[in-house]
């Protein structure tokens, strides 16, 4: 429960000081620094960073792309497509597609170079993204313990 509590304010502000959390979940510094280390360790938290809205920062347009690519020419398999910096996120996936991706772009003239530079691992699918409302959630289940 108490990991819960340290997970769920590190989520909100991950720049808290081992003083303040402490002083919101209830335990010292020492203490709290420890679990914190302990969740580190254990990979539940696996950094901190700053959330940024990909509009406000240059990126208005943002789609989903599906890409249907197995093989050796498979996006997966190729590290300079997979760290093209308007791929905000890529997950591998089941069924018809091989992987799903997050693209920010500057524009659709932007948002056509990458698809077409993307065809060359095989079938893109996108589907533009309208609004986001929920753009980003913290994990967490009230009363459940963090994963072992």
């Amino acid at each position: 429960m108490v990991d819960w509590r340290i997970l769920t304010e590190l989520q909100a502000d991950g720049r808290l000081s081992f003083n303040e959390l402490s002083r919101r979940v209830k335990l010292s510094p020492p203490a709290v620094a420890e679990r914190v280390r302990r969740l580190e360790e254990r990979g539940v938290i696996t950094g901190y960073h700053a959330h940024v809205d990909p509009a406000s920062a240059g990126l208005p347009v943002t789609a989903l792309v599906q890409m249907r690519c197995y093989g050796p020419l498979c996006l997966l398999r190729d590290e300079a497509a997979v760290n093209r910096p308007e791929i905000l996120q890529l997950h591998r996936v089941t069924g018809d597609a091989c992987c799903v991706l997050l693209i920010g772009v500057r524009s659709m003239e932007h948002f056509e170079q990458v698809i077409d530079a993307l065809a060359e691992h095989g079938r893109p699918s996108s589907t533009m993204v309208l609004s986001s409302p929920v753009p980003w959630r913290p994990v967490g289940r009230p009363g459940a313990r963090p994963p072992r």
